[in-house]
């Protein structure tokens, strides 16, 4: 099934995203491979597509896991948290219906 995973940063958490970020993408990766991620990317603090100093607020990553469990496992253990970059997240079953 498919669940969607939802953080919300710190306040001016860019510099702590650009340490942890090499890590958080390597997992990103290992999902790709496995063809089990369907998008994933963070949240502009502005409108634009590169914020630049303003850096993001969040980020979305919508996956295939086994189970609600194994998605909040999965959340649980990036190194964005690991790193203080991520106030809070949230993760839900999602049902895709278009396109």
């Amino acid at each position: 099934m498919l669940y969607v995973i939802f953080s919300q940063d710190v306040e001016n958490s860019l510099a702590l995203r650009s340490q942890a970020r090499p890590a958080h993408v390597q997992r990103l990766q290992a999902l790709k491979e496995q063809g089990r991620l369907i998008l994933a990317g963070p949240c502009p603090a502005i409108d634009a597509e590169d914020p630049g100093e303003a850096g993001f607020t969040g980020s979305m990553i919508v996956a295939e896991f086994d189970s609600l469990k194994d998605a909040q496992a999965w959340a649980d253990t990036d190194p964005y948290i690991e790193a203080g970059v991520y106030q809070s997240v949230i993760v839900k079953p999602y049902k895709k219906v278009l396109p």
